[in-house]
């Protein structure tokens, strides 16, 4: 064999490796590798043992740099095997895999995939979302700041957050490549995650299949800026009721009926629902009445509202509620003021708590009633204070005797008309709790607890104590004035309960008219002249019925051109037949029945019956078609504004005293987008446990000891 032939040949045996030639490196008995492996499973790699003459060259190769992404999830080990293998190991599992510079990385890209999976598309649910793997295959800029921005807007951050340097300093040691933007950027972003949230809004509405009912209420910022709120309520198809924050908008003054007509009328243009409006509820301020009379006015030209507007207009029935009781709490304010003075005596000093609750140990009485102090501006947190107060009575009577500073308790004829009033009131208590829920519930619900209201004040009507029936008085004359307001609205959706139907409107109206009145009667009337509009809008609105009717015609067209052509008789068949279909239609017509009427006639269900009315109307749509579209409107009014009004406890928390500048575009999408992306997870809703301190829930022994220590501490 030549020289040159020997060469080649010991060039062919570098590239190749034979199984004879190789050998196993034990990855855990390396004690360069266990710095990085630990106890992670090992690996072995086959690896020549030869050495090649050229790397002892003096010409060292400059190492190239690694560019691939793979590289940010899965460190090199040390340990370098020879063909180009490289053990690497995963960051998160630190699962080992055998990196070969030949074949590429899809076998490590195929692990990142698992192992740290993908990224969500819905920033608001990815945030949502607890059990999410944060990180992606690749940093995403974009997806950053989409999750800034809806962070911001969740937790109602400053736009200046992005400007703090401890979170800048954190953002960058989670990811050094990060580009953290500026507030003004951040203003951008959330504006135009505003206007892409909204067209899913309206899209949503425009695929609703009824109607929209509106709730509106008007607000002050600490600026003295007026904002107007509107909140739309509407059924979805799949029979759930839904609610939206449709606008938070910048009302400047006057706020007269004329300028809140068109600027609402302008917000429902905006939006392309001004011809889905079925009702809107709001409270007693005197420029409502004109601001819904022009608004009717002005829907009735675009397209007709239902029963040309007699069902638009609801009150809050929540307000209407707290002037009722506010009327008639006006015949016990001394007891009222004695109980509030006696609670602001005892959370005056440590000592007295202490020395009340003491009281209450002695009396063996429980402490997990609570007591607090009211808020006066809200009836029912009055009321809780009062029956707190009634039922630690005996300790408030003691502590007279034990203080003599304490000059305020009420005597025993103000304790029994305090006990009688938490009697009487307790059923409007009820009452506003389902007016002012955070779940707001369909409308047949109301009518039979406000016809127990009326039933309690007939009866402190009648009671032998002066002072109770001058305040059942007061508060009949206030609720017969709203009375005629609602009643209508509210007992034709308690007549789309199948528990209730037409029976409790007809026995209800005799307790409250006498059985003899024409009231149940015009109940009756409205029923089913509103039923009968909706037949004809379904007539006019259905482009399937419109289509099967016309098909329908053609056929019996066909079938009459053929006896015309067959009939050559003298007796005229087709007149004759003529005369068969108007007798057959005649008895037909007489013998059906309405939806509403067959709907009517079948027997209640239960009313005790744990019945979910909307499942029910779900259930039987197919069987009540028209019925059940009329279902799907009147049970989705809101009685009250507790739906705008909740949203004004978000706006006082991004519009404070330390950031009241925040242009008014950029309040609008703060609110709105955030009702939208997150809903009823971020609530709201202020709790009256919240507004002021249970003296109950006081610690002594804790507070005690906390107290002398701070003592010896001193000396």
């Amino acid at each position: 064999m030549s020289d040159s032939q020997k060469k080649v040949g010991k060039k062919k045996d570098k590239k190749s490796y034979p199984e004879s030639d190789s050998v196993k490196i034990d990855l855990e008995n390396d004690s360069s590798m266990n710095m990085d492996v630990e106890d992670d499973e090992v690996h072995s790699v086959e690896v020549d043992d030869t050495n090649d003459s050229d790397d002892n060259k003096s010409g060292v190769k400059r190492q190239r740099k690694e560019r691939s992404i793979v590289w940010q999830y899965f460190t090199k080990l040390k340990k370098k095997a020879v063909g180009g293998k490289v053990p690497s190991k995963c960051n998160k599992c630190n699962h080992i895999i055998i990196y070969d510079s030949k074949q590429g990385t899809g076998n490590i890209s195929k692990h990142i995939k698992s192992c740290y999976g993908s990224s969500f598309k819905d920033v608001g649910q990815m945030i949502l979302n607890s059990d999410m793997k944060l990180k992606s295959s690749t940093f995403s800029q974009s997806m950053f700041r989409e999750m800034l921005v809806a962070a911001i807007v969740m937790h109602e951050l400053p736009l200046s957050f992005v400007d703090y340097k401890g979170f800048r300093d954190l953002f960058k040691y989670l990811q050094p490549d990060v580009n953290i933007i500026s507030r003004n950027t951040v203003k951008s972003d959330l504006l135009k995650m505003y206007k892409r949230e909204k067209e899913k809004v309206k899209e949503m509405l425009m695929e609703s299949p009824g109607r929209l009912c509106l709730t509106s209420d008007l607000w002050t910022s600490i600026a003295t800026d007026g904002y107007l709120a509107i909140t739309v309520h509407f059924m979805d198809k799949q029979w759930v009721l839904q609610k939206r924050v449709l606008s938070f908008s910048f009302m400047p003054p006057p706020h007269t009926g004329v300028a809140l007509c068109e600027k609402v009328f302008s917000i429902l243009v905006e939006w392309g629902i001004e011809n889905k409006i079925f009702s809107m509820t709001l409270d007693n301020a005197s420029s409502n009445d004109t601001f819904i009379g022009l608004l009717r006015e002005q829907l009735n030209k675009k397209l007709p509202l239902v029963s040309r507007g007699n069902f638009f207009h609801l009150r809050c029935c929540a307000h209407i509620l707290n002037l009722i009781v506010q009327d008639g709490l006006k015949q016990i304010d001394e007891c009222i003021y004695k109980v509030r003075e006696s609670i602001k005596y005892v959370k005056g000093s440590q000592q007295r708590k202490e020395k009340f609750i003491e009281c209450v140990q002695l009396l063996s009485l429980k402490r997990k009633k609570g007591l607090r102090q009211d808020v006066v501006t809200r009836w029912n947190s009055t009321f809780l204070m009062l029956d707190g107060a009634l039922f630690y009575r005996r300790a408030f009577c003691h502590l007279e005797l034990s203080d003599s500073n304490y000059k305020h308790c009420p005597n025993a004829l103000e304790w029994e008309k305090i006990g009688k009033m938490c009697s009487f009131l307790g059923v409007f208590y009820d009452i506003t709790n389902v007016f002012s829920g955070s779940k707001y519930p369909t409308a047949n619900l109301y009518y039979p607890h406000v016809f127990m209201a009326y039933l309690t004040l007939k009866e402190g009507m009648g009671s032998e104590d002066e002072y109770m029936r001058k305040m059942a008085d007061l508060m009949m004359t206030k609720f017969q004035k709203y009375w005629s307001d609602f009643s209508l609205t509210l007992a034709i959706a308690v007549v789309l309960d199948p528990r209730y139907k037409l029976h409790f409107i007809e026995w209800s109206y005799s307790q409250v008219y006498g059985r003899d009145s024409k009231e149940y009667e015009y109940v009756d009337e409205v029923l089913h002249s509103t039923f009968h509009e909706y037949v004809e809008l379904n007539m006019d609105g259905g482009s399937s019925t419109t289509s099967n009717v016309a098909s329908t015609s053609e056929a019996s067209k066909g079938v009459e051109d053929t006896v015309d052509d067959d009939s050559t008789s003298v007796f005229g068949v087709r007149a004759r037949l003529k005369d068969f279909d108007q007798f057959q239609s005649k008895d037909f017509l007489a013998n059906k029945k309405s939806e509403l009427q067959l709907y009517l006639d079948e027997s209640r269900v239960d009313r005790n019956s744990n019945l979910d009315v909307l499942t029910f109307w779900k259930a039987n749509e197919f069987r009540y078609p028209t019925l059940a579209r009329m279902a799907r409107d009147f049970l989705t009014i809101p009685v009250s504004t507790v739906a705008s009004e909740s949203t004004f406890s978000a706006s006082g928390r991004v519009l404070n005293e330390h950031r009241s500048s925040l242009g008014k575009d950029t309040v609008e999408a703060l609110i709105c987008t955030k009702d939208w992306l997150y809903g009823d997870y971020c609530s709201n809703e202020v709790n009256l446990d919240e507004l002021t301190e249970d003296i109950m829930s006081l610690d002594i022994s804790g507070e005690s000891n906390a107290s002398n220590s701070m003592n010896n501490s001193k000396v």
